[in-house]
């Protein structure tokens, strides 16, 4: 488990996501090595908790590549290099089914 991982992890638990995942892409993917899946149960939530890993991630010394955190999308995403998160609101995790779609990947336990 890498410190981005448990930074990004930890801050997205204290922030109150829901049902959080962690799919491991190591050895998968060249451009990723985890996504964090987690749920808000509404949008100023989770605009909240992308805010907050963003912020911590920064004091940590990591760069944040793409955030796609505005507007009134119901999947706001954080792309921090190795780690990628995802913050659902209003059923919206289920229409896009990201561990279904990665369901051969294997998770972690944190």
């Amino acid at each position: 488990m890498t410190e981005l991982l448990k930074v990004a992890y930890d801050t997205m638990d204290q922030k109150q996501a829901d049902d959080l995942v962690v799919i491991d892409f190591r050895g998968v993917s060249p451009y990723v090595d985890y996504f964090i899946i987690g749920s808000a149960r509404n949008l100023r939530l989770a605009k909240a908790i992308v805010e907050a890993v963003e912020e911590e991630a920064e004091k940590h010394g990591y760069e944040v590549k793409h955030k796609s955190a505005n507007g009134d999308s119901k999947w706001q995403l954080l792309d921090l290099g190795d780690v990628v998160c995802h913050v659902f609101t209003d059923g919206e995790r289920e229409v896009y089914n990201l561990e279904g779609l990665w369901k051969d990947l294997p998770t972690i336990d944190m």
